[in-house]
């Protein structure tokens, strides 16, 4: 093998090792981005199932909106809560 003249074996030795060094701190490190990854994929699923459960209870708040402004909302809403009836309309009680 050919070597420069002054450079030693120990300097060859010792830039290998800071190598090595270099390679397994970046191995490591890279194995802690890739779990900090997976967690945040994790994370970000199950924000986008709350957001889509957040917009289906606002359809359906908008639909249950466009009911109360109903006529027949009112009317149960009446014969419920008031105890209202149509005229001629007859009611049985238990008793």
């Amino acid at each position: 093998m050919y070597r420069r003249p002054g450079t030693s074996k120990f300097a060859v030795f010792s830039i290998i090792i800071v190598v090595i060094m270099l390679v397994c701190v970046m191995a490591f490190d890279g194995a802690a981005l890739l779990r900090k990854k997976n967690a945040n994929d994790e994370r970000i699923a199950q924000i986008q199932q709350e957001i889509d459960a957040e917009i289906q209870r606002s359809e359906d708040l908008k639909e249950y909106e466009k009911y109360t402004k109903t006529k027949k909302f009112a009317e149960e809403t009446a014969k419920q809560k008031l105890g209202l009836v149509h005229e001629g309309e007859l009611i049985f009680r238990a008793k």
